[in-house]
C-alpha cells in the first residue's frame, strides 16, 4: 500500500467510512469499516494525519488514534459542508473532509 498522508474518517453508529490520499492528494483507500474493524484498521497505519467531524463519539475516537501515534483533530461540520462535491452520503462527507484539511486556513481542534 502507497504511503498514506491524510486520513478523512466519518464516524457513524456501526459502518464507518474511510477516505485516505498520499501526499499528492491521490485516493489511496476508499473503504467503509465496522467499529468493531476500525482500531485495527488505524494501528496497521503508519502514523499519519485523521481529520474527522466533531460529533459526540469523535472526542473518544481521536483519543484512540492519538494514542496509536496519529495526528488525530476534529474539524467543525461547518468547514466541511462547502467541500462537499456531490450528494450529502458518508463517502462524499469523507473525500469533503480530506479536500478541507489541504485548505491554508482550515482549523482544527486536538
Amino acid at each position: 500500500m502507497e504511503e498514506i498522508s491524510i486520513i478523512g474518517l466519518d464516524l457513524a453508529k456501526s459502518i464507518f467510512q474511510v477516505h485516505a490520499v498520499d501526499a499528492a492528494g491521490r485516493v489511496v483507500l476508499r473503504r467503509q469499516n465496522k467499529r468493531a474493524q476500525l482500531l485495527a484498521l488505524f494501528t496497521a497505519l503508519s502514523p499519519c494525519l485523521v481529520r474527522m467531524e466533531a460529533c459526540s463519539g469523535a472526542h473518544f475516537w481521536a483519543r484512540e488514534q492519538s494514542k496509536l501515534g496519529h495526528d488525530a483533530r476534529l474539524m467543525p461540520p461547518s468547514y466541511v459542508k462547502p467541500n462537499v462535491q456531490r450528494g450529502k452520503t458518508d463517502a462524499a462527507d469523507v473525500e469533503a473532509i480530506c479536500e478541507a484539511v489541504t485548505r491554508p486556513n482550515m482549523h482544527v481542534t486536538p
